[in-house]
């Protein structure tokens, strides 16, 4: 037996890992590698850091076993798996439309050299392709999908490896980032365990609260497989049997599982139509005028925070800063570049990718033609998130706001929704409001009309 190579991409753990498994029980020992794509990995400093401190994480479980390159991956693992004479490399099954062609490419420079790429399950409870509906087709709504997904099961998490064998001693980058407390498996298991013991109770009834800490905050250790979601579906399996089916937990239970499951169904609707990834899936809005947003003034000020409408500025403000924004504000901010400004959702579905932590192509992009209307389930064009009512609903007190926004922090409770009615409400430097929301919503509606008289 040789050494075989686990290729690393979206799962940055040990556990509950079948291509570790795979590749452990095919060599002597296993190299774990990370190709550092320069077509993937062209962040900013906060995902950087991010993805260096998860990778920092992993070194330190495989005793600094695991190898860096940096370089396109048809060219360096075929050249890592050479150096240590491997005849097999072993990864976890891709999705996503460049993940697919990625693997190709390397699947052909391996054959070159007589080494096997072996695929071993997906980052996913259920992988995407399998669901059909009765007539064979793909699933295009939600609803129907999750009923067909809960009815096909997944396995049971993967048995842990007694010991692994690593190689080690082969060079690669060296990994500068400090250990960070919120990034790798660890973490993420402490992350985990903490939500299920103190927030699941509460969470159908807390979840759209930004002012409360009361979501998982699972998704950035999804988005690096830090984490597999069939560990997370035989917790929440494990606390829920045995209670009252109209239990509080249950309730908690069952709507956590519902969100796991919208991951899911986005990524099976992109592997079925990799085009959506950047245009829309549904072509009825075809004829949409939209704003050219290319040098607009008013796109730089949703970017930054600065529009003057208190609940958009503080999500995009801690988008900024850290890497991460509650899905509530994602909806309320999208609903504004999109409906108040007239810009074409693929705008902000990049910017948001471009900072988000857990920035997830399939869930990000579909999430944004979600509210834009053009995607499956998609919300009608003509609902239209007013931040002034979705603040008092949803920050009832402020607390999210001045949080974010510390020009605010003067303006009482919910009056800090809308400073331009407080007398002070500008004194600190808050911006005046860019645009009239009314008078934009009026705005949406008439080129949704034109738009779906142009295509009659």
């Amino acid at each position: 037996m040789t050494t075989a190579v686990l290729w690393l991409r979206r799962d940055l753990r040990l556990g509950d890992h079948p291509a570790l498994l795979a590749a452990a029980a095919a060599g002597a020992d296993v190299l774990p590698l990370f190709v550092v794509d320069p077509a993937l990995w062209r962040a900013g400093t906060v995902r950087t850091a991010r993805l260096e401190a998860s990778l920092g994480a992993l070194s330190t479980q495989t005793g600094g076993a695991l190898v860096v390159r940096r370089g396109r991956p048809e060219h360096v693992v075929p050249a890592v798996a050479e150096e240590v004479a491997a005849r097999e490399v072993h990864v976890t099954r891709e999705t996503t439309p460049y993940g697919r062609r990625r693997d190709d490419r390397v699947r052909e420079a391996l054959s070159l050299k007589q080494i096997e790429l072996v695929e071993t399950g997906t980052p996913y409870a259920v992988g995407p392709g399998l669901l059909r509906t009765a007539s064979g087709t793909a699933y295009q709504v939600f609803t129907p999908f999750s009923r067909a997904w809960r009815d096909h099961g997944w396995p049971t998490p993967a048995p842990q490896h007694p010991e692994i064998a690593w190689r080690t001693g082969v060079p690669g980058e060296r990994i500068t980032s400090p250990c960070s407390p919120d990034a790798g498996e660890k973490a993420a298991r402490s992350r985990w365990r903490r939500f299920l013991e103190q927030d699941l109770d509460g969470y159908a009834e807390a979840r759209d609260r930004p002012d409360l800490d009361a979501t998982s905050r699972m998704s950035v250790h999804l988005k690096y497989g830090e984490i597999h979601p069939r560990t997370m579906l035989a917790d929440l399996a494990a606390r829920a049997a045995g209670r009252p089916a109209r239990s509080t937990r249950d309730d908690g239970v069952q709507r956590y599982v519902t969100e796991l499951c919208w991951r899911e169904f986005y990524a099976d609707v992109l592997w079925h139509r990799p085009g959506s990834a950047w245009r829309d899936l549904r072509d009825e809005l075809r004829e949409m005028p939209y704003a050219d947003a290319a040098t607009s003034p008013l796109v730089a000020a949703w970017r930054e925070g600065r529009t003057g409408y208190p609940l958009v500025d503080a999500g995009m403000r801690q988008l900024l800063e850290q890497g991460w924004m509650h899905n509530r504000l994602r909806m309320v901010t999208a609903s504004f570049l999109v409906k108040d400004l007239h810009v074409w959702w693929p705008v902000g579905a990049r910017h948001f990718l471009d900072h988000l932590l857990d920035g997830d192509l399939a869930s990000n992009n579909h999430g944004w033609q979600w509210v834009a209307g053009t995607g499956t389930d998609a919300a009608p064009f003509f609902r239209v998130f007013n931040p002034v009512s979705q603040g008092r609903r949803f920050d009832p007190e402020g607390d999210y706001v001045r949080r974010w926004v510390p020009e605010l922090a003067h303006v009482p409770g919910p009056a800090v929704h809308e400073p331009w009615r407080h007398p002070h409400g500008h004194a600190r430097g808050y911006p005046e409001r860019i645009v009239d929301h009314a008078a934009e919503r009026l705005e949406a509606l008439r080129r949704y009309q034109q738009a779906r008289a142009r295509r009659a």
